[in-house]
């Protein structure tokens, strides 16, 4: 078998991981301001969260360290991609600066 089918399979399950983690994030986020304790839903999610991303890294990873760094590559991705997405959205929202004020 070829090295590089075991290391794009790393790398989807990398971003499987993190549409899972920061999605959840992001739906922990959501709900926040309709709770009037949110700090266990806060501390749950990300307990939860954490916990599947790092039992889907050990699985990924299956003892090679090249496959971890796969998945981790996708994984970071995926954040970088959501976060720049974000910011689009948040500077499509706010209104523009004039310079020198």
């Amino acid at each position: 078998m070829s090295p590089f089918l075991p290391m794009a399979l790393a790398w989807m399950a990398g971003l499987g991981l993190g549409l899972f983690y920061f999605g959840g994030l992001w739906l922990t986020v959501q709900r926040l301001a309709s709770l009037k304790s949110p700090m266990p839903l806060v501390l749950a999610s990300f307990a939860g969260r954490t916990a599947v991303v790092v039992v889907g890294f050990y699985f990924v990873m299956d003892g090679r360290w090249e496959r971890m760094l796969a998945c981790l590559a996708g994984f970071i991705m995926v954040r970088l991609i959501l976060v720049s997405r974000m910011r689009a959205e948040l500077d499509s929202y706010l209104p523009r600066q004039k310079n020198g004020g």
